[in-house]
């Protein structure tokens, strides 16, 4: 091991022959933590991921996909990386807990779940989406809204009430919710899609629609 390190020195020598804190010595430990400082600039993107890279804070070019790519490392360049398969879920109205039609127990109020149907009737509605960030969108996604989860709660609220808003309370509780669940995916997409939020609905799914909690009291 003596003999190793020693003759590592003798080549370091030769190669530098002023030493370390010559200028030659200097220069080439400058260029070495330049060649490490751009190797640093390499990152990979998984089958389900895209990303997007910036330069100075600004995207350009197309989101990478799936593979190795290379983007000029911080503080000049950086990354960001988006999951654009998984399927994500927002409930709206739902305060957990299992609750049947007329025997809910005990279960707080939220204005949330409160809606007025075509006949002025009120009901009670829980109710969930299914959204994923669109393909090739994810610029969009990234910087165009600050809360994904956010704008797509506000967006499901207002989008439900309008569509129940112009349907009976009858079909409401029965037969009518295919239409109304088709009816807010549709109104939704086209919101999301004027916002360019770069988000993709695929499905939204009614949980419940009861009459309030007073109503079936009474």
């Amino acid at each position: 091991m003596e003999d190793v390190i020693r003759k590592g020195q003798e080549r370091l020598r030769n190669l530098i022959p002023g030493g370390m804190g010559s200028f030659k010595g200097l220069l080439l430990i400058a260029l070495a933590a330049i060649v490490i400082w751009l190797l640093t600039g390499f990152f990979r993107v998984q089958p389900n991921q895209q990303a997007i890279q910036l330069i100075f804070g600004k995207p350009y070019g197309l989101p990478a996909e799936q593979g190795l790519h290379y983007n000029l490392p911080a503080p000049i360049g950086s990354v960001v990386v988006v999951n654009v398969q998984d399927l994500r879920r927002t409930v709206i109205g739902s305060r957990g807990g299992e609750r049947n039609t007329f025997n809910r127990g005990v279960r707080p109020t939220s204005t949330e779940n409160l809606m007025l149907t075509g006949d002025e009737n009120i009901v009670d509605v829980d109710f969930s989406v299914l959204w994923k960030v669109k393909p090739q969108r994810v610029g969009d996604f990234l910087f165009n809204i600050q809360n994904a989860e956010g704008t797509v709660k506000a967006v499901a609220e207002s989008a439900m009430r309008e569509v129940i808003g112009r349907t009976n309370i009858e079909p409401v509780l029965t037969g009518a919710r295919q239409n109304i669940e088709n009816g807010v995916q549709e109104l939704m997409q086209k919101t999301l899609d004027q916002y360019g939020a770069g988000i993709l609905i695929q499905q939204v799914q009614m949980q419940k629609v009861d009459p309030p909690t007073q109503v079936i009291d009474a």
